[in-house]
């Protein structure tokens, strides 16, 4: 047998080879394995709702029934039913005020194909995509797409939200500046005027090239627009700069603002053009949203009264979740514990700090890491978090995504209280 182990060609391609993997999945396994030994743990990592204590709105349920029944079990057409597509449109205008006609509409199997999608079709190899960190899952993305990642290190004294003056070095040569708002991880939104500021950067970057080179686009992940608390605003570019309609691509849908991330009903909007070329991509790869899903969703979005109904309960059913926890640890703050937090303003996610680096656990460890504190979270408190360095923040940073999708109301206090008796051990 000739050739070494080195020597031989790699079975993969690089891309597949070289993709990370998800810190995320790894805190999962570890979660579960704990779980399947007999601990309590309280899992705050899951972006996700739990069915039983978030259920979807009842009428659209009952329409994806009624669809299944009716025999929408066969493909659906590229780029969505014209149904849907057309309801979709009446839905963001009523609810966002953003005009979209059905052409710059394409659904997909969820948010996720429709931001792949954008990248696979504004990007070339080699390419720059600028990015706040932290932020989901951005790195990997320009990784699939063979694109250069720009990663922008925000700062809590902003809300973690990038600033005008963060992004102007690095727009010149790029291609993408992928945005999101609400943000996940952190939960929290642009301002308006946060917002418009960076807006005029794209604004005047796209007029200095005039057509010499590709534009400068911007990716718009308003993912959780609707889920915004206590008088915040949700902002987009093109409402903000209408110049800007030709270069920016929004993706949205129904995962969750409905609860509904099982159903796979997602979409993307933006310049006719370009929407018609994300069409053959996902048409194929096959991201389809379901035909039933699609069907019922064309009926649930132009019922007015029931999604505002349902909106109305699952805010507040968010916002108790997250206020409760804020409080709390505002709380153990006062009492002189190393913990902080940024106030709920969006989506189902708490930005947490819980700084116990140089802290001595009771049997004399030293944790000298954040991942050494996520660590004595889990195992010492039953607590499970997200680091932000899982979203592409600093491995020093110490602040942490808390999401409430899966928690029992009354999960609020017990798990306070476990975090306050784990500090507490801590020397």
């Amino acid at each position: 047998m000739s050739g070494t182990a080195a020597s031989m060609p790699r079975p993969v391609s690089q891309m597949a080879d070289t993709l990370i993997g998800s810190e995320i999945i790894r805190l999962a396994w570890e979660i579960n394995d704990l779980i399947k030994k007999g601990a309590t743990i309280f899992n705050f990592t899951i972006g996700d709702f739990d069915p039983a204590l978030f259920p979807i709105p009842a009428g659209l349920r009952e329409r994806i029934i009624a669809a299944l029944q009716a025999g929408h079990t066969n493909y659906p057409p590229a780029n969505g039913i014209p149904e849907l597509r057309q309801a979709i449109s009446r839905f963001l205008k009523r609810m966002t005020g953003i005009s979209v006609t059905s052409d710059e509409l394409l659904v997909t199997s969820g948010g996720r194909p429709a931001i792949y999608c954008i990248y696979i079709t504004l990007l070339d190899s080699g390419d720059r995509v600028v990015f706040p960190v932290p932020s989901w899952n951005s790195n990997h993305y320009c990784h699939l797409a063979g694109a250069v990642a720009v990663g922008i290190e925000t700062r809590a004294e902003n809300n973690f939200m990038p600033t005008a003056d963060e992004l102007r070095p690095h727009l010149s040569d790029a291609t993408l500046l992928a945005l999101c708002s609400p943000q996940n991880p952190t939960g929290t939104v642009f301002s308006k005027q946060g917002l418009a500021a960076i807006c005029d950067l794209v604004w005047e970057e796209n007029r200095r090239r005039a057509g010499r080179k590709k534009p400068l686009y911007i990716l718009y992940d308003q993912m959780y627009w609707s889920l915004t608390y206590d008088g915040t605003q949700h902002y987009d570019p093109v409402s903000l700069c209408p110049e800007l309609r030709p270069y920016t691509l929004y993706a949205d849908g129904m995962s969750k603002v409905f609860a509904a991330t099982g159903l796979r009903v997602g979409w993307a909007f933006g310049p006719a053009h370009i929407i018609e070329k994300m069409k053959s991509i996902s048409s194929h790869i096959g991201a389809w949203a379901p035909k039933p899903e699609q069907v019922a969703a064309a009926g649930f979005l132009d019922d007015a009264v029931a999604v505002n109904h349902f909106l109305e309960h699952f805010r507040d059913q968010l916002n108790r979740r997250l206020k409760a926890f804020y409080n709390g640890l505002m709380e153990l703050r006062r009492e002189g514990f190393p913990v902080n937090a940024i106030p709920p303003q969006a989506a189902l996610y708490l930005t947490v700090d819980i700084n116990l680096k140089g802290k001595r656990t009771a049997d004399g460890r030293l944790l000298t890491t954040t991942a050494d504190a996520t660590d004595y979270l889990l195992h010492q408190c039953g607590i499970a978090l997200v680091p932000f360095y899982a979203f592409g923040a600093s491995p020093e940073s110490t602040w942490y995504r808390l999401s409430v999708g899966t928690c029992k109301e009354h999960e609020t206090e017990e798990a306070l209280r476990r975090l306050r008796e784990g500090l507490a051990q801590l020397k």
